[in-house]
């Protein structure tokens, strides 16, 4: 299986690539002291997991080939996704993962937290458009989908680090 789009770490980029639909989502977490712990809680797929993606993996890393499902641990629909990059700079850290074939889109998602401007962030930022038929015929309600789950990911990371 191969990633399904060329723009590989776009998601990481300041310009996102066209032809896409883009998302960018900023949740306040918490103050600076949390980022060391919401950190930890986005690599090791935690956060997603208590969101509702059952992921059962390691902790991100480039390469690494994550099957997640939606709905149930073990009955929910498969996604599989690849770690393309993996940030960890001083006030900025976090992963991205590209889509596989069988995904139902196509394109990349970072998860990225940041401190700035005295406060501990997740950003969610994101570009794709629908690869599976099902996901074509939804058209305009995935974006609102993501953008809600983008949000979700950003209170469950918070509720996560308040319980440290």
């Amino acid at each position: 299986m191969n990633l399904t789009y060329a723009e590989v770490g776009g998601s990481l980029q300041e310009e996102l690539p066209a032809h896409y639909n883009h998302l960018r989502v900023r949740v306040p977490v918490g103050p600076p002291q949390v980022y060391a712990n919401a950190v930890q809680a986005v690599l090791s797929w935690r956060m997603h997991s208590r969101a509702g993606l059952f992921v059962d993996a390691e902790i991100a890393r480039p390469g690494l080939r994550v099957t997640g499902r939606l709905g149930h641990p073990r009955f929910g629909m498969p996604v599989v996704c690849e770690v393309v990059a993996v940030v960890d700079e001083p006030n900025r850290a976090g992963f991205a993962y590209g889509t596989v074939a069988g995904h139902p889109e196509c394109g990349e998602e970072a998860f990225l937290v940041v401190v700035r401007d005295g406060q501990t962030w997740l950003e969610v930022v994101a570009f794709s458009r629908p690869a599976a038929w099902y996901a074509r015929l939804a058209g305009p309600v995935v974006p609102l989908i993501q953008r809600a789950y983008a949000r979700r990911l950003g209170r469950v990371l918070r509720a996560l680090v308040a319980e440290r």
